[in-house]
């Protein structure tokens, strides 16, 4: 007979407890969590356990197989996700009456925006520091419909993501520009052969690698017909197949410069197959955000409209 959960009131050390939990689970095991949460792997453990006294539940499995969650644990690592993100809303609203900001603001970030050199999401830090230095600065890195869903949930207070569709329930604002080339591999047999005339028919000829969730790179590839034959889910994935040589892909200029400046990928020199995409940050409409996520997407929009 499954025991029956003994969790009455949430306390204070019940919202502890299930912060060591997110963090074991965020990590991918409690020695990994060690580091992030200061704390020693023994106490994590006990910590774990003691929440699985309280719930009454077996939320993980730990041993030579690795860290897993087991079914009951997915369910209370989603609830326990909604539940924090709940009570740091709550602590931001109070801020809010006291006019200050305070709370930790979390931000989340497309992959590989840091090198392209007309996104100034670092200086927009600098200036929100300046402004609101008791607000702690959380940044993540995510795939665009996991920003999208986080923004959404209130897991992330903003995102920052390229432009693909549009939500009611989200407000969009312009930050800065991303240039998209074609690529090939140094064993692709186009490395070395003019492409200049190469058009979006003729590509269908060869072994193409996209990514795998909405976006403009799937809108581009779906428009134009393009048939995936390899699959990646962040622009390293899409890189690691051009650069086997067997498929051609899609990569951000910036972030393609030291692969061609190292001989390992090269451009297809077409002015038709490229496109660029509009960065954005994207706020949830209600509730209202906080003053502090407000200030930091003026941050953004300073650091982006300054000359």
């Amino acid at each position: 007979m499954k025991q029956r959960a003994v969790l009455g009131q949430i306390a204070d050390m019940d919202l502890r407890l299930l912060r060591v939990f997110k963090a074991v689970v965020d990590c991918g095991g409690m020695a990994a969590a060690e580091l992030e949460l200061n704390i020693g792997t023994s106490t994590v453990s006990r910590h774990i356990k003691d929440l699985e006294a309280r719930l009454g539940l077996t939320l993980c499995r730990r041993g030579r197989a690795g860290f897993s969650l087991t079914p009951e644990g997915e369910k209370i690592y989603a609830q326990t996700t909604q539940l924090l993100a709940a009570t740091d809303a709550f602590r931001t609203g109070v801020d809010e009456i006291h006019q200050r900001m305070g709370g930790a603001l979390q931000i989340a970030v497309f992959d590989k925006t840091a090198s392209n050199p007309a996104c100034h999401i670092a200086q927009a830090i600098a200036l929100f520091v300046r402004e609101a230095p008791d607000v702690a600065l959380n940044l993540h890195v995510g795939t665009l419909t996991a920003i999208e869903r986080g923004v959404l949930d209130g897991t992330f207070h903003i995102g920052i993501i390229p432009g693909h569709r549009s939500s009611d329930l989200l407000e969009y604002v312009p930050l800065f520009a991303e240039a998209m080339s074609l690529y090939c591999g140094a064993h692709h047999p186009l490395f070395n052969q003019p492409t200049a005339q190469l058009n979006w028919d003729g590509l269908r000829a060869h072994r193409f690698a996209g990514l795998g969730y909405h976006s403009p790179n799937m809108e581009v590839t779906q428009r134009q017909r393009l048939a995936r034959q390899a699959t990646g889910f962040d622009q390293e994935s899409i890189a690691t197949f051009i650069l086997s040589g067997v498929f051609l892909g899609f990569l951000p200029d910036h972030y393609a410069r030291n692969f061609v400046q190292s001989g390992h990928m090269r451009a297809i020199e077409s002015n038709v197959l490229r496109y660029d995409c509009e960065f954005l940050a994207i706020t949830r409409r209600s509730p209202q955000p906080s003053r502090a996520t407000r200030a930091f997407v003026d941050c953004l929009v300073q650091a982006h409209r300054a000359p």
